[in-house]
């Protein structure tokens, strides 16, 4: 089935120290100049259209890497949501966050919490950022909610279905992504969205982060929009069910 512009569009940042040392510049630079570009990217998915987009801001397991690193990662996801408050809420981007947010130091994440609050009415895009993040951490959070419900007799081994695990994902709320862009030249999903992504079109590209711009972005769209997405069926079907 051919296919339209995407609404909801997952974005891996890959990239943000490779291009800082390639300059010469520290990894603190690079992330920096990450945090510029993503404040573009959700202008960009506005402006095309775009219902949602999810940016992989922090996983799960970037919290292996040094401290430092760490904590100036941390402390750039509260800024973006402090610095970009005021615009989040005259465009009508209503801000969300998938992932382990109690994990913040108090700072950033009582500046994320705040721009959640005052954006919560925003109805012309959904930005999504996933903070500490994991899709494995994920499933297994959801699990071990069922777990405990079903140990407390409020649940039913057969009233698990797809639905009802979703509701106890931290990604539950959101629409499953139709395009799931990388940069960086990496070719896989590292542990993004797996449940969601399931038939998600892929688009890699071989540049940085920081290079990201709207050539890039409209390149992945058109690439989508010429994928056939059958979800398992084929093309006849889908052409006497359109």
């Amino acid at each position: 089935m051919q296919t339209d512009k995407p609404r909801h569009i997952a974005i891996i940042m890959d990239g943000n120290g490779r291009w800082a040392t390639a300059q010469g510049k520290t990894r603190a630079f690079g992330h920096e100049q990450g945090a510029r570009v993503a404040a573009e990217a959700f202008r960009l998915g506005q402006e095309r259209g775009i219902e949602q987009l999810t940016l992989y801001a922090f996983s799960f397991a970037n919290y292996r890497r040094p401290q430092a690193e760490v904590d100036h990662l941390m402390s750039l996801c509260g800024r973006f949501a402090e610095d970009h408050r005021d615009e989040f809420v005259e465009r009508g981007i209503r801000l969300t966050v998938i992932g382990e947010l109690e994990d913040l130091p108090s700072a950033a994440r009582r500046a994320i919490e705040n721009t959640i609050a005052a954006t919560a009415k925003g109805t012309a895009m959904t930005l999504c950022l996933a903070i500490g993040y994991g899709a494995r951490n994920d499933l297994v959070g959801a699990i071990r909610a069922l777990t405990a419900r079903a140990y407390a007799g409020l649940l039913l081994p057969e009233e698990v279905d797809e639905t009802t695990i979703r509701s106890f994902m931290t990604a539950g709320s959101l629409r499953d992504p139709d395009l799931v862009i990388r940069t960086g030249g990496e070719r896989r999903l590292s542990d993004f969205l797996l449940f969601e992504s399931a038939y998600a079109e892929l688009f890699f590209s071989d540049h940085m982060w920081p290079d990201f711009n709207a050539e890039l972005l409209d390149q992945a769209i058109s690439a989508y929009a010429r994928r056939d997405r059958r979800y398992g069926q084929i093309g006849e079907q889908l052409a006497h069910s359109a």
